[in-house]
């Protein structure tokens, strides 16, 4: 088991007085098997006049509040304890099952459990199946070859074929461009990967999260340098929810912290908002994801002096 402290800080800074905003955050760690948030807090500036809790359809943490002030400048702040524990079963070597077989059973299953799976199998606002995702995905799922095979290949592929390009792509870039131009993010690459799963007839969804980053042998791991991340999960008859990365190729196993998760980014983005005023805005945002061994490190070095 491995313990994060993580701070996310986002600020918007306006050109003009903002007269009020409401904003939803999902920022708040998920409580689930791999992983156990322990403590969370969070701080806004200017003081929200009003603030709320709830869980959202998926069952993910979202903290709400209004800002009821003229400002030019909002501040976020949340900081996290989270516990991450690798997944026992990757599901690789020990089911066999093939994916057009769980593709086929998911279509025949009734029930309340199997129409929340399905739901992940349709089309979502950002994610329509297509039959260019099914083409680019054809090679990695041929006949009879095991599910969690075929999404690992799917996976390598996707962290070969594309290039991470930060600013190339916006959120509302169609899959057919990134196909095109192959060029994206992380958020890029795993609604192209949902993408092609869907237009198979497999359930897969959108996580957004976090990653522990390494620096360099020698090098100290930079301040504020860590950044939110994204990839997928496909569900499995037997193992339920698999994630894979594909920006990383691999699957997460005790290096990714989760947030929340949804049909794609739209259902999930961290801090989304309206607000009140003229002109336009920039935005800061700064991700420490710290291990267990560092700030405790930190915690005795404050102690010690």
């Amino acid at each position: 088991m491995k313990t994060y402290k993580i701070r996310h800080n986002t600020t918007y800074r306006y050109d003009g007085l903002a007269s009020i905003c409401h904003n939803e955050v999902r920022l708040t760690p998920l409580t689930m098997p791999t992983q156990r948030c322990v403590a969370t807090e969070f701080a806004v500036t200017p003081t929200p006049a009003t603030t709320d809790e709830f869980r959202d359809f998926f069952g993910n943490l979202v903290t709400s509040f209004s800002i009821q002030e003229p400002h030019e400048e909002l501040e976020i702040e949340f900081t996290s304890m989270v516990e991450v524990t690798p997944p026992l079963w990757q599901g690789v070597a020990e089911d066999p099952i093939a994916w057009d077989f769980a593709a086929e059973q998911l279509r025949s299953q009734t029930g309340a459990k199997a129409a929340d799976v399905r739901q992940f199998a349709l089309a979502s606002p950002l994610i329509a199946p297509a039959a260019d995702l099914r083409d680019y995905a054809a090679p990695s799922f041929t006949k009879g070859r095991p599910l969690s095979q075929a999404s690992l290949d799917l996976m390598r592929r996707i962290h070969d074929d594309f290039e991470f390009v930060s600013g190339f792509t916006t959120i509302s870039t169609p899959l057919s461009e990134l196909l095109q131009h192959r060029r994206g993010v992380c958020q890029d690459f795993a609604q192209l990967a949902i993408g092609c799963l869907r237009s198979l007839g497999l359930p897969a969804r959108y996580v957004s999260g976090y990653i522990e980053t390494v620096p360099p042998p020698g090098q100290k791991r930079l301040i504020g340098a860590d950044a939110s991340h994204a990839w997928f999960s496909v569900y499995h008859p037997r193992a339920g929810w698999q994630d894979f990365d594909p920006t990383n190729n691999k699957q997460p196993s005790g290096q990714h912290i989760t947030l929340s998760y949804g049909r794609d980014f739209s259902d999930i983005s961290p801090v989304k908002g309206v607000m009140v005023g003229s002109g336009g805005h920039e935005i800061d945002v700064a991700v420490d994801v710290i291990p267990s061994t560092e700030f405790q490190s930190q915690t005795q070095f404050q102690q010690q002096s």
